[in-house]
């Protein structure tokens, strides 16, 4: 029973860390990237009670590439919010945080213009259609 409660746990840890990457990448204050690095360091605090390892600092180091890239806005740092969202299981958060990420919108806009030039192709031009 503790197990499943430690889990439990664990799992709010997780989506109140994902909540304050939301709110960071809509906010950008800095209080709300301290706030993201503050439950990344909880996080990989338990990290380092069940492992051996003592340099567990995975949350804290995906936290602080999350936060520059969030502020970045360039190819690099959409390549690295990208793979964020890819590890993210539940779907609102998923929008939710893509929303706010603009990604998206970047990615249809680039879409946008390849279905376009590709809806036109095969059809006869106005001068050739015969009444």
């Amino acid at each position: 029973m503790d197990s499943q409660r430690s889990a439990e746990w664990c799992g709010r840890m997780v989506r109140s860390w994902h909540l304050a990457v939301l709110r960071f990448a809509v906010t950008r204050d800095n209080a709300d990237r301290l706030g993201v690095l503050a439950i990344a360091n909880e996080i990989d605090g338990l990290g380092r009670q069940h492992e051996e390892s003592p340099h567990f600092e995975f949350f804290r180091k995906t936290s602080l590439k999350l936060c520059a890239a969030i502020l970045q806005q360039d190819e690099t740092a959409e390549v690295i919010l990208q793979q964020y969202l890819t590890q993210i299981d539940d779907v609102r958060l998923k929008r939710a945080l893509a929303a706010a990420l603009e990604i998206k919108r970047r990615g249809r806009e680039k879409g946008r213009s390849n279905t376009s030039a590709a809806l036109w192709r095969g059809l006869p031009t106005r001068g050739n259609v015969q009444h």
